[in-house]
């Protein structure tokens, strides 16, 4: 299991906590990525501790193979010398310092592969960082929507399960008594128009009464009857 595969277990672990309490999604994805910040911090740091230790193990392996051969030179020395007893001690000098080499050779080859374990964990993490940076954007905004939403359609179900509608037609009818209340006041009401030709109307009258006030007509006489006429009326 790679350091990379913990660590997202740990934050699989939080994020669940978070989901179960109800939080708040976009805290949720900044957390998210938070954490996948200070597990890739943690990871480099510990890659780059490895690292230190495989410098430090190919430094002590170089200098234990110098002196295991260093030893090699002395045996060979003194059998040159005939001096087997030394060369033996030279031997067994040498001996120590081979199986030193054996051990930091198998030191460095672990090393090796927890140092690849980690950059393999640090590419994964760093890819899906990215990942998840370009999509926070996308989901803080997706988020937003979705509450709006939510909202709207509450609203919705509020109106509808409501006398909401019918208040507004009550309001409506009360604002229509009202223009009618109002329409009603100058009901019956000349205009200024009107009044000023309806005195011009009075104004003619009252001329001509004056003037026929001021030129009285003569009175018409009554018309003589002929004698004929009478003498026909005392026959009749």
């Amino acid at each position: 299991m790679g350091i990379f595969t913990r660590f997202r277990d740990i934050i699989s672990s939080n994020i669940s906590a978070m989901l179960d309490k109800a939080e708040d999604p976009e805290k949720l994805i900044k957390l998210m990525i938070r954490e996948m910040e200070d597990t890739l911090v943690e990871i480099k740091s510990s890659c780059a501790g490895v690292m230190a230790d495989s410098k430090r193990a190919h430094r002590q392996l170089g200098n234990t193979a110098a002196r295991a051969e260093f030893w090699e030179d002395k045996a060979k020395l003194a059998i040159s010398k005939g001096r087997d007893d030394l060369a033996k001690e030279a031997l067994v000098e040498k001996r120590k310092f081979t199986g030193r080499v054996k051990s930091s050779e198998n030191e460095i080859r672990e090393l090796d592969l927890l140092i690849e374990q980690y950059q393999s964990d640090i590419r994964q993490l760093e890819d899906k960082l990215k990942k998840a940076r370009d999509k926070q954007r996308l989901l803080v905004q997706r988020h937003i929507h979705a509450q709006k939403k939510i909202r709207a359609q509450k609203e919705i179900r509020r109106v509808d399960s409501s006398n909401v509608l019918f208040k507004f037609d009550e309001l409506e009818n009360r604002i229509e008594r009202m223009e009618s209340e109002g329409d009603l006041i100058n009901y019956g009401k000349k205009t200024d128009l009107e009044d000023r030709l309806d005195q011009i109307m009075v104004d003619d009258e009252i001329e001509a009464e004056l003037k026929t006030l001021k030129n009285p007509e003569t009175p018409k006489e009554p018309k003589k009857t002929k004698k004929s006429d009478k003498g026909n009326q005392a026959a009749a």
